[in-house]
């Protein structure tokens, strides 16, 4: 049961001062803790409602165009739904543990991630060591050894995923297929049963999916093929380049530093100093849910996404200068991906693939 705590006066850290323990950081978002049952159904409600129907509308809407556009805004819905999951999997979305696991597991379900595997791979490895190399495994840059021993065809797809373009592949490849979906002994964090129950679960539902496909396509005279590929195949790359890119972007940038000494790593910060503000214009903000509210995120996983954006305005206001926040453009997301690729982690730098310093931008 939560209980209100009212918002105390806090003077704002300069930035030459050290930072406070991290729960006192936490401490100072109490108040946008309250997690709200009756708005996190209602939200998961609307989005699955919307989510079918651009499913029927990218099988049998009347022209092709119109079947693209719907199969496109559908991958998209599958990222909205799949960031109400992310909040189940924190117990951040209702105050009931039990409801989070059930409602987490419902909004999984469109983009095929099994809970259980998601839980342990993002809440423990991902969130318990953001950027620290040998633990977190999503989008850490490789050294410059490491890259020099791949084979050829291991550094061109390294290229792709770094590229700007490749995001959709990196997760779909590298996390969702490796690590995800009945993931082998060399990737499976263990032998839980829960991770061979929501692999079958989200089997069962891409197979419910898939012959709904099947039964509707003829009704409208379309063809089985075009209604796979618009109703099941875009859909999930889509949603695949949503997830890939978002998780790219919250940590990947010339101001953010990632390590490979932990302790390094602990002193640095990270659930403050690893991670990306992107700012948009409105109202793409809230069409994501605030996901984009990264670094309040970070430092508190129990805030539900219908309170991210306040918990991040008021990290901001009480630490000036110390919280990177990067509006988004095409421009500054490709020459950033140009800035990224390989790092030095003895001197915190990014490097190109020759292993010379990524130029300023």
């Amino acid at each position: 049961m939560n209980t209100e705590h009212p918002v105390e006066h806090i003077e704002p850290i300069p930035a030459g001062e050290p930072l406070p323990a991290r729960k006192v950081l936490r401490s100072w978002l109490l108040p946008l803790m309250q997690q709200d049952t009756a708005r996190a159904m209602r939200l998961l409600v609307v989005d699955y409602i919307i989510f079918f129907a651009l499913i029927f509308a990218a099988i049998a809407a009347p022209n092709g165009w119109l079947r693209l556009i719907a199969s496109l805004l559908s991958g998209y819905w599958i990222g909205r739904l799949f960031i109400i999951g992310h909040d189940a999997c924190h117990q951040s979305y209702t105050p009931h543990r039990k409801l989070n696991r059930i409602l987490g597991r419902i909004a999984f379900l469109p983009s095929l991630s099994p809970y259980s595997l998601w839980e342990v791979g993002h809440n423990v490895i991902h969130h318990g060591f953001t950027n620290l190399k040998g633990m977190d495994f999503i989008w850490i840059p490789m050294t410059k050894a490491e890259y020099d021993g791949m084979s050829a065809t291991r550094k061109a797809m390294e290229r792709f995923y770094r590229s700007g373009f490749g995001p959709w592949m990196y997760y779909m490849v590298e996390i969702w297929w490796k690590k995800m979906y009945f993931p082998n002994k060399e990737h499976k964090p263990g032998n839980r049963e829960a991770f061979f129950w929501d692999g079958v679960l989200v089997s069962v539902f891409a197979a419910i999916w898939l012959i709904a496909i099947a039964l509707i396509a003829p009704a409208f005279d379309v063809s089985l093929l075009s209604a796979v590929v618009t109703g099941f195949v875009i859909p999930f790359i889509f949603w695949n380049g949503m997830i890939g890119w978002a998780v790219y972007v919250h940590h990947n940038h010339a101001r953010i530093q990632f390590y490979d000494n932990k302790k390094e790593w602990a002193a640095a910060n990270p659930f403050v100093t690893t991670t990306v503000h992107l700012t948009f214009n409105k109202p793409w903000g809230a069409m994501m849910h605030h996901i984009m509210e990264h670094t309040a995120h970070h430092l508190d996983m129990t805030i539900p996404l219908y309170k991210l954006k306040e918990a991040q305005d008021r990290l901001e206001e009480l630490l000036p200068g110390r919280i990177v926040v990067q509006k988004f453009s095409v421009g500054w997301y490709f020459k950033n991906a140009k800035h990224c690729r390989l790092y030095d982690y003895e001197h915190k730098q990014w490097i190109d693939y020759d292993g010379s310093p990524s130029k300023a931008y």
